[in-house]
Formats: structure tokens, sequence, C-alpha cells
């Protein structure tokens, strides 16, 4: 393979066989179950870094079932997901992600930057019961409980939601392990077609664990829920915020000698 042909190929890792095809990923009949609660201010200020800005004090978990999407395939997702303002702009901080499929793992990280980890969520439906689970190995670390379809929601509402702006952390080490890039990353979600949205009381618990920090944001008390089915388009990203640009700037500046005064 000559040089050419490696730069060519290279969009993903492994080089002869990528564990995800290109892009772009639709998505058909995604299904979300979305607690949204608060907690403590510090707890927040321990976890969403700069420039983003904590909204208020709220978190929202979320179970979401994919059992149709380009590329990807079939697999359930969990994790929590931060509102923050950058630049006035008002968005969600994904701070982690948790679920059962090797490519969107690998293509979650590698592309966006998504906060993935290997592990065993699930949404079921049990009579009038909606009830989405985290297993961390054997470890039960979340379960979540709503109503089934009490009240129909704002559909108005649910699509700016979905419509808004998301950020993540994306990292990716040198090989001397220290940072190659560090990067505050910007995504949408696009072409949304919501197919029915309901509202109803709902019930979380978070548990602690080494690899599963889900708690490290407490629920303090239950503000809102939603259960919806969307078809949607996951955006590619864009790059908003250079941490190393900005950390090899301020070494600069603070390095290099004061001019002396004529």
């Amino acid at each position: 393979m000559e040089i050419a042909d490696v730069v060519k190929r290279a969009y993903a890792m492994p080089l002869t066989n990528p564990s995800f095809p290109p892009g772009p990923y639709r998505f058909f009949d995604r299904e979300y179950i979305i607690i949204t609660y608060r907690t403590t201010r510090e707890a927040l200020e321990a976890v969403v870094p700069a420039p983003l800005e904590i909204d208020e004090p709220l978190v929202k978990y979320e179970f979401i079932r994919m059992p149709d999407s380009t590329g990807f395939g079939d697999y359930t997702e969990t994790g929590q997901v931060i509102p923050v303002k950058y630049k006035g702009q008002h968005g969600g901080y994904v701070h982690s992600m948790y679920l059962d499929d090797d490519a969107p793992i690998a293509g979650g990280r590698e592309l966006w930057g998504f906060p993935k980890k290997l592990a065993n969520p699930k949404i079921v439906h049990e009579g009038e019961v909606i009830v989405g689970t985290l297993h961390y190995g054997s470890v039960l670390c979340a379960t979540g409980t709503m109503g089934y379809k009490h009240r129909e929601a704002d559909h108005d509402s649910v699509l700016a939601s979905l419509a808004a702006p998301n950020f993540l952390i994306k990292i990716i080490p040198h090989v001397d392990g220290g940072p190659r890039i560090c990067e505050l990353v910007r995504y949408y979600l696009t072409d949304i077609t919501l197919k029915e949205a309901w509202t109803a009381p709902a019930a979380l618990d978070l548990r602690p664990h080494v690899m599963a920090d889900v708690a490290k944001l407490p629920v303090l008390d239950i503000v809102s829920a939603v259960h919806f089915k969307a078809d949607l388009t996951l955006g590619l990203g864009e790059v908003v915020h250079d941490y190393l640009s900005d950390h090899n700037r301020l070494a600069t500046s603070t390095t290099q000698p004061e001019k002396i005064r004529a």
C-alpha cells in the first residue's frame, strides 16, 4: 500500500477494516426517555469545562433505544447531558454515555469525542411503566421509571430541545501519552421527524460505581420527564475551542522575557 493510499483510506481505525462506515448516520424510530432532575451546582462545577457555563443546576438523564441506524446498527444507550451556555447559546454538554455496541463506541469517540463506554443499558415496557436500567458488568448503576403515555407532550418544545446544539470534549492522546487533540466540539441533530411525544411522572435512582460515575451528579428532585420517538440524522461536528492552542499561547506568553523599557 502506497503512502497516498494510506492517506486516502485513513478515515478510521483499523486502517484496512474500520469499525464503522463513513457518515452521515441516520436513525429510525429512535426512542428516548429523558428524566430531567435538579442536582447541586457544586457537582456540576466539578465536571463542566470552561468556556461552557452552567445554565441551571439541572441534568438530563437519558435512556435511548436505537433499533435501526445506518452504519451503527441496533443498540441501546444511556447517560447524562447537562444544560449549558456557550457564548450565550443554550445547549447541552454530553457528560457521560454507556452503550452496548462496538461500532458507535468507536465512531462516537473517534469522530466527535463522545464519552462512550461499554456497558449494558436497557429500556423495557412493563405494563403501565417504562423502565430504563444501566448495568456496568454485574452492578446496577441507574434505574429510571416513568409512567406510560400519561399526557401528550408539547411537540414544539421537544423539537426545540432536539435541534439545540450539543457540546463534547474530544481527547486524542499522543503516542507519548500526552494530549494530541483536546477540543470543544459542537454538533447538531438534523432532519428531525418527531413521531410521538409523551410526559408522565418519573423516578430516578443513581448508584455509585468506580467506572460508571453517574451518581456523582446526585438527584435532588425530579423536574420533568418525556418519552418520545423520532427519526433523525446525527450531524458531524465542528471545533469551537482548541484547549491545546490556548494552553500553548498562555505558556508562551508567560515564558517570554519582558521587554526592556526605553
